[in-house]
């Protein structure tokens, strides 16, 4: 199985959602915070296409790579899950570095928060990214999906009316 930035993100934030995504179950082209995400991205830092390269390695899709200084520039919506977003840019700098790309670093950018973040990754991230891997490949091939979270952050995701379809209206 390759592990894409997107499995790292939905280990992080919810194992059904990161089973139904590795399972070909895919919602996100329905939520309109993801084209809110979408929209933000096409339309933030213009001058970047220009600038920096878009490089696909081992299933990962970096936008907007800085070749010259071995920067990942990541675009976010907003900070609510910080912490995934920081982990999907480590896995980033993760798979550069298996690929023989050494030295990467990453920044994690904000535009609607005006706020950016760098990104390093450490001996101690490596061991949790091989662990992170493991615990992912052991969730999708379960023979049923994960069991609800039931989180308020439930109602924002993408997911939503798959998961609750059959859930009163309380969740």
């Amino acid at each position: 199985m390759q592990i894409t930035g997107t499995h790292i993100h939905y280990y992080l934030h919810c194992h059904r959602q990161l089973w139904l995504f590795a399972n070909s179950i895919q919602m996100e082209h329905t939520n309109e915070a993801v084209s809110e995400g979408k929209l933000i991205h096409e339309t933030t830092y213009m001058q970047r296409p220009s600038r920096y390269e878009e490089i696909q390695v081992d299933g990962i899709s970096i936008d907007f790579y800085d070749t010259k200084n071995k920067v990942i520039h990541e675009i976010k919506k907003s900070a609510k899950l910080h912490e995934a977003h920081i982990w999907q840019v480590k896995y980033y700098i993760y798979v550069l570095e298996k690929n023989g790309i050494e030295g990467a670093t990453g920044l994690l950018e904000y535009p609607k928060e005006h706020r950016t973040e760098k990104v390093d990754l450490s001996d101690a991230d490596r061991v949790q990214l091989i662990e992170m891997s493991r615990n992912i490949e052991n969730i999708v091939i379960q023979e049923e999906v994960p069991a609800l979270l039931n989180n308020s952050r439930c109602k924002s995701c993408s997911y939503f009316d798959f998961c609750y379809i059959n859930e009163d209206e309380n969740a």
